[in-house]
């Protein structure tokens, strides 16, 4: 077979030719698709802006800004074309995306359900940004929400990043869903101990203590038995149910139904004569 070397460069020629004359023409998709680029990250920011005075939209704002996001931008790919390819039919595209989609949603499934997990977890609103959740052994402030996965601030200032489909399928613990919550504690009491008076004894302290509510009142239990005596639970509400405060709210009850009790065992024994 013989080579033309004239021919070669004739079809080389042609190409470079061809590629200058739409240079004009990329360029100005380029333009056209930055322009749209633009649009859609300020739809974005105005939808999630509008949004975010109401706390009770504020996810749906976000769904809504992504989705217009990503339409916006579909778009201006499709123009960009058309631009630089006269020959080019929006309705090639979306054969194209048509028959790519199978293969895409296997290359990408865990990225795709992750995606799908966002988008329900943010419309549906398990928890909210802001909220303090609990996933397996991982509990913080949730921080943001995006497509594939969700931050958390611990309590000791690390960052953890879910992914969406496991806090869509798995069991997550809302602390902060309502404004009260419930906190516990166990004393043990000895045998010997007057059981009812270090009932009363305990109500008062807990009572005492800033944080705990009136309304639903504190309660204390008999709720085991152990070797050497018997366990009482107090049980007491706070307001807001926040980490900090649940710590807080602790410390305060324990320091007030210590100092009672130690107080108590004082006052029993028998003075010295």
């Amino acid at each position: 077979m013989d080579f033309d070397l004239s021919t070669a460069l004739q079809s080389v020629h042609g190409m470079v030719s061809g590629f200058l004359e739409r240079l004009p023409y990329l360029a100005i998709a380029l333009l056209v698709y930055a322009a749209f680029h633009l649009t859609a990250n300020t739809v974005r920011k105005l939808v999630t802006r509008f949004t975010a005075k109401r706390q009770r939209h504020r996810n749906v704002g976000l769904v809504l800004g992504r989705l217009a996001q990503g339409g916006i931008m579909l778009l201006g790919v499709m123009v960009g074309m058309v631009i630089a390819l006269p020959s080019f039919q929006p309705a090639q595209l979306i054969q194209v995306l048509g028959i790519g989609g199978v293969a895409i949603g296997f290359a990408f499934r865990d990225i795709l359900q992750n995606f799908l997990a966002g988008i329900l977890i943010l419309l549906t609103e398990p928890f909210r940004i802001g909220d303090q959740i609990r996933v397996n052994d991982t509990e913080g402030t949730v921080e943001e929400i995006e497509t594939r996965a969700t931050a958390i601030r611990t309590y000791d200032g690390r960052r953890v990043v879910i992914p969406n489909s496991t806090l869509f399928t798995g069991t997550v613990t809302v602390n902060t869903a309502f404004e009260k919550r419930r906190l516990d504690y166990d004393f043990s009491i000895s045998d010997g101990e007057d059981v009812e008076r270090k009932r009363r004894l305990m109500i008062q302290a807990v009572r005492r203590a800033d944080s705990v509510l009136s309304d639903p009142a504190p309660e204390v239990m008999l709720v085991g038995l152990d070797g050497d005596g018997v366990v009482l639970r107090a049980r007491w509400w706070i307001e807001p149910p926040k980490a900090r405060d649940v710590f807080s709210s602790r410390d305060e009850v324990l320091t007030q139904v210590k100092a009672a009790l130690n107080d108590d065992r004082r006052r029993s024994q028998p003075r010295a004569a």
